[in-house]
């Protein structure tokens, strides 16, 4: 008996999961998840929120040291790859403006991956992986229930941890130390 082997998810597969799901194609599956709950949420806005404001746009000064370009669930489109991580950025010297596009083929500069109990086995093995061979720099990965931020450095292709932060004190945080971040107010207030 000859075995076959399961059909690749294609981008139609993809559009046609509901709205209220997130859906990539990761290793050619189709990976699907509900839509994140308020720890989440909140973790991915507030971050996003602080890189804004201070990174996102030309070359500033101190407080705003600029360079990047932030996006919030962009689509990349890499290789076979249909990815949406959380937030993502391009330095702007790789990508000058945000071009008129549905889904990115540009690998970013740096990700950051806000962990949800239905998403941490692909965003901690499959997307790591697929993030080091399109040479994204580093990948920030975000617990917002552990409250915990782990830091991870592309070098020579694998995964070098540049930093962990937990706990009440401002981060400063590769590649986006310049500036101290307050990770406090990331995550959910205590009742």
């Amino acid at each position: 008996m000859e075995m076959s082997l399961p059909k690749r998810a294609t981008y139609d597969d993809l559009r046609a999961v509901p709205d209220c799901m997130i859906a990539q194609i990761i290793d050619g599956e189709l990976a699907v998840m509900p839509r994140p709950a308020s720890p989440h949420a909140l973790a991915s806005s507030a971050i996003g929120s602080a890189l804004f404001e201070r990174f996102h746009g030309p070359p500033g000064g101190a407080s705003a040291p600029g360079g990047w370009i932030i996006l919030y669930e962009p689509e990349l489109h890499l290789g076979d790859d249909v990815l949406v991580p959380d937030l993502a950025g391009w330095r702007r010297r790789r990508m000058p403006t945000v071009p008129e596009v549905a889904a990115f083929t540009l690998p970013p500069d740096w990700v950051g991956e806000v962990l949800s109990p239905d998403s941490v086995g692909w965003d901690r093995v499959r997307k790591m992986r697929i993030w080091a061979r399109e040479g994204v720099g580093h990948v920030w990965i975000v617990d917002p229930l552990a409250r915990t931020l782990e830091v991870y450095r592309l070098a020579a292709g694998r995964w070098v941890v540049a930093g962990t932060h937990a706990g009440p004190e401002p981060v400063r945080a590769e590649p986006f130390e310049a500036v101290a971040l307050a990770a406090h107010r990331w995550w959910r207030e205590e009742e």
